[in-house]
């Protein structure tokens, strides 16, 4: 960001110097905030160990570049906690990690000033009780920092931002794009945004102008990927904005498709210091994003899951063929304990021979299964049962006779891992469900992805390693608690008319910059 953009002039309330060049005080900037993305449509309690909490100075080694910026501001962390997206936030859950992100922001402001806040979140977190979760958080923040500190928060494009919380917070951007490959270098925007901010407004200046826009839109990641046309031109837009004089940041979020709630659409805030030129910048991506509403497709070509197989065992297909066992993608909120994939695998003849097509299956949790197979050791032959025990819906638990491949033990989300081959296909089954991203989760259990020839993956697009692995691969459109097919999942909910619940609108909608009050001052009523 240029100081131009920013302000007009570098006289400051905290800076790295004073008029006369004698030092002062650094800015002290607090750290909290709770991450995860929850789908309504999974039938599972996420609970407080699962946000793996990060404590006080555990928080500020967790961010590299704070060290950065350790010269223009001092850094307190709070709580930080982000979880594997999953089932609904249990109340008990919420109310501890929220209650100790208070009194921890109680001590460390009773110990110092704090000049501002990064609110470090997801967006799309739900909790048993509350449809804003974010933005109770963040009041229950406001209300110990007091309402003179000024807030930046980073987000996920698929969270979700109400008038509400574009109006607790100051500043506030997402990641521009999906795949996250920008994740860490959003939340150094936000940071330095803050800094910039703390550092040079005026003394008694106003908070920065925020314009935000919702669009009355809800898709699935898997055909808003900045991947392909046309989110890769409509985010391409976002700098563009952002360069305009008079604005510190621009923002589109996609918004989260399997949350049941009012507050799930698309949305674009704005921010700077001029209200014009803010307000401009919301209307621009807003309508840009309506524009193309009807050119969204998904990532990949689609088909039913066997379909898919059938694509996949096709002579000539590419090898290694991944396919996308979509509906309980873990990372996107599914339970990641459906054995309706599994089982689909397991029914097929061509896989019934160990001299077969050499399929990978990550993954289903078994406890018990695990366990078992640890017992018995590499190279026993075990009939276990796994999977289903949270999520039953479409398919029960699975019971398999196999070898046991491989064993690991310590992972982060899974704890013990073991690959149990049952005729051509490797199964992996874990303690707890664990998503598989990167090359290093399938050779840690001694299987070889380049080399098969099918890798089936609880998955929406791919993430950048298995992307760059796989000679082709498919999206299949399953069953389960992040079901692609929105429809059939069936909102009741969402803020009708909805693009593409709704083809046919009354009349246009009112793409019109709402000009955010700060927070400091009452919000009153936002269309």
């Amino acid at each position: 960001m240029s100081e131009t953009k920013t302000s007009s002039t570098t006289s400051t309330a905290v800076s790295a110097a004073s008029a006369d060049g004698a030092p002062t005080r650094r800015p002290v900037v607090a750290i909290a905030g709770l991450a995860i993305e929850t789908s309504t449509f999974t039938p599972t309690r996420t609970l407080a160990p699962a946000f793996h909490p990060d404590r006080g100075d555990e928080v500020v080694a967790r961010y590299p570049f704070l060290a950065d910026l350790a010269d223009r501001a001092a850094f307190r962390g709070a709580l930080i906690g982000h979880a594997l997206p999953g089932g609904v936030v249990a109340r008990e859950a919420y109310e501890a990690l929220a209650g100790e992100i208070v009194e921890r922001l109680r001590a460390i402001v009773a110990a110092e000033h704090v000049d501002g806040l990064w609110y470090d979140i997801h967006g799309a977190m739900v909790v048993e009780g509350l449809d804003d979760a974010e933005t109770d958080l963040l009041g229950r923040i406001r209300a110990v920092v007091g309402p003179d500190v000024v807030v930046s928060a980073s987000m996920d494009l698929h969270g979700n931002v109400t008038a509400e919380l574009a109006h607790q917070v100051d500043l506030v951007t997402c990641y521009r794009m999906a795949p996250h490959e920008d994740t860490l270098e959003t939340k150094e925007r936000a940071v330095r945004n803050l800094v910039d901010v703390l550092t040079t407004r005026p003394v008694g200046s106003q908070r920065p102008v925020k314009a935000w826009v919702p669009i009355p839109v809800l898709l699935p990641g898997e055909q808003t990927s900045t991947r392909i046309e046309p989110a890769a031109s409509l985010y391409a837009q976002v700098p563009l904005v952002e360069q305009t004089e008079g604005v510190l940041d621009a923002a589109i979020w996609v918004g989260y498709a399997w949350a049941d709630q009012p507050r799930d659409r698309a949305v674009t805030v704005v921010t700077g210091w001029d209200e014009a030129a803010v307000a401009a910048g919301a209307e621009r991506l807003a309508q840009a994003f309506w524009d193309v509403r009807e050119d969204f497709v998904f990532v990949a070509p689609t088909g039913s899951f066997d379909a898919c197989l059938d694509a996949a065992l096709a002579p000539g297909a590419a090898r290694p063929y991944f396919l996308s066992d979509s509906g309980d993608n873990p990372t996107a909120g599914g339970s990641g304990d459906m054995t309706w994939g599994l089982t689909r695998v397991l029914e097929r003849p061509e896989f019934a021979d160990p001299a077969g097509p050499v399929v990978l299956y990550a993954s289903v949790p078994g406890p018990a299964a695990v366990a078992t197979a640890v017992a018995a050791g590499v190279g026993a032959t075990v009939t276990v049962t796994a999977g289903a025990a949270v999520d039953a819906v479409h398919a029960g638990p699975i019971t398999m006779t196999g070898r046991v491949h491989a064993i690991k033990h310590g992972d982060r989300d899974a704890g013990t891992e073991v690959v149990l081959q049952v005729g051509s296909v490797f199964a992996i089954l874990t303690e707890r469900r664990k998503p598989y991203h990167h090359e290093h989760d399938f050779t840690d259990l001694d299987l070889a992805p380049r080399e098969a020839d099918v890798v089936v993956v609880k998955i929406g697009y791919l993430e950048p390693e298995l992307f760059a692995m796989a000679a082709d691969w498919m999206l299949a459109l399953t069953p389960g608690g992040v079901d692609q097919d929105l429809e059939r999942l069936g909102h009741h909910r969402i803020v009708r008319p909805m693009f593409p619940y709704d083809r046919e609108f009354p009349e246009a909608p009112d793409l019109r910059a709402r000009i955010i009050p700060p927070s400091n001052e009452p919000l009153g009523a936002i269309a």
